[in-house]
Order: C-alpha cells, then sequence, then structure tokens
C-alpha cells in the first residue's frame, strides 16, 4: 500500500490520497466531506462535493442526480451502491448525503466529463499502466516498494 500521491494542476488544485490513517481529500477552494466507517476501515466521500469540485456546477446536487440518472441508464452498478450517509451540512445540520468509497469514486469520476476531472482520469490511466506493468514484471513492483519504502523513511536495513 502506498502513503501519499501528489498531482499538481494548472489552477493550483492539488490531490492527496491517504490509504491507511487520514481521509483521501481532494483539496481545493471547496470541502469535500468525509466519514470513516471504522469496521470496514474505510472512508467514504460526499458524492456531490466531488461532482462541486470537479464541474464548478451551480447546483452540484442537481448534477449528481442527473449523472446518476444516466449512470442508472447505462447499467452501471456503481451508484447502486453509493450509500447515503448523514453528513454536516452547510446549514450545520446532518442530512443524508450520497457517499462512495474510493473505488466507487474513482468510477464516478471517471463519468464526469468536464475538462476538470481529465487530469485525474490521466493520472489513473497512468496509475493503472503502471500496475499492469509491475503484474507483468514483478521485478518493478520489488523497485517501486523500495522507492516507497525509502519516501516513508523506512529504515534501509530493510532491504537487506
Amino acid at each position: 500500500m502506498f502513503q501519499f500521491i501528489r498531482f499538481q494542476r494548472k489552477h493550483k488544485t492539488k490531490i492527496t490520497i491517504c490509504l491507511k490513517k487520514k481521509p483521501y481529500n481532494y483539496l481545493s477552494k471547496k470541502k469535500v466531506r468525509t466519514v470513516r466507517d471504522d469496521q470496514e476501515e474505510k472512508w467514504y466521500f460526499s458524492i456531490v462535493d466531488v461532482c462541486s469540485v470537479l464541474t464548478d456546477s451551480k447546483d452540484a446536487t442537481a448534477y449528481w442526480r442527473k449523472l446518476k440518472q444516466r449512470l442508472k441508464e447505462e447499467g452501471n452498478e456503481t451508484v447502486t451502491n453509493c450509500h447515503g450517509l448523514k453528513l454536516r451540512a452547510v446549514d450545520g445540520k446532518m442530512r443524508i448525503t450520497d457517499v462512495a468509497d474510493i473505488e466507487q469514486l474513482f468510477r464516478i469520476i471517471q463519468s464526469i466529463p468536464s475538462p476538470k476531472a481529465e487530469p485525474f482520469k490521466l493520472w489513473m490511466a497512468q496509475v493503472a499502466s503502471r500496475r499492469l506493468d509491475q503484474m507483468h514484471d514483478p521485478e518493478l513492483n520489488i523497485d517501486q516498494a523500495i522507492m516507497d519504502y525509502k519516501r516513508l523513511d523506512y529504515s534501509e536495513n530493510l532491504f537487506l
């Protein structure tokens, strides 16, 4: 598993993804609400917030409703598997909001036709390509593990 991945964009939007103790987050001027399920050891993200960040839609809720309808018509099961959880809304009240785990969120992002989503889609394709290369040549996987350990400041003795 990896700890952090950072992706810089022209518009100074940064994606930080962490697979251990902190939430994944797509940082920009807008906040993405998250909630953690400690039993499943998963983070869930507000889909409406992600749509708002990636599309600059004036009504992200309506955008998600339309996207969800389109995905259902296409037979996409990701939408069916999204949960509704209570998250704090702008007015301070707890409201039921559609949320997705990271795998579901990546699939939803792939379906968002927005120029702001394109760099993220490109990054996902690059990561997938690299992973397929590592599966084909296990030595690449070992090299990646060593780089990750060094980046995380693990002891050099682990490599002996």
